[in-house]
């Protein structure tokens, strides 16, 4: 944002930045809420999510740094709440995104419920996969449509 601001591209305002991480591998937001300048290795990281099972990372004081100047914070969400949030941005959004992407909207429902965002927030959700890389995730039976059946529309629920 410093180098976008530098290039006359943006003002001086600045996003709240936010980590949302599972709880069975949480070392930045741990860091963050202990008051530490680098993460601890999380030990027996576990996490359905394989993207955000990351148990040490590079540059970690930057993403700290970032967050605590922002005025930011970092949220722990469970793998169920993880789980609920890509069947409800499913169903309301027609999105089937990865379990790191639903993992932010988790983290959004739990900061609007305890007040650090407000509705009328303009919050960005990052959703950088597809939920097509974790079929197992998904449980149920889906029928297999043929686009050139001219009845397809009558079978669509």
């Amino acid at each position: 944002f410093e180098e976008l601001e530098a290039l006359g591209w943006i003002g001086s305002k600045r996003p709240k930045m936010i980590s949302v991480q599972a709880d069975g591998c949480a070392p930045i937001v741990k860091a963050f809420h202990d008051g530490a300048r680098h993460a601890p290795l999380w030990e027996n990281a576990h996490t359905l999510a394989p993207g955000i099972r990351v148990p040490v990372a590079i540059a970690d004081y930057l993403m700290l740094d970032a967050m605590r100047a922002s005025g930011g914070t970092g949220i722990l969400v469970s793998d169920q709440e993880i789980l609920d949030a890509l069947y409800e941005v499913a169903r309301l959004e027609g999105i089937f995104s990865a379990p790191e992407g639903a993992a932010t909207y988790a983290g959004y429902k739990k900061l609007i419920a305890s007040g650090f965002l407000k509705p009328e927030d303009k919050v960005v959700l990052f959703n950088t996969g597809s939920g097509l890389k974790t079929p197992e995730l998904v449980h149920g039976e889906y029928p297999v449509l043929d686009p050139r059946d001219p009845e397809l529309a009558s079978k669509i629920v």
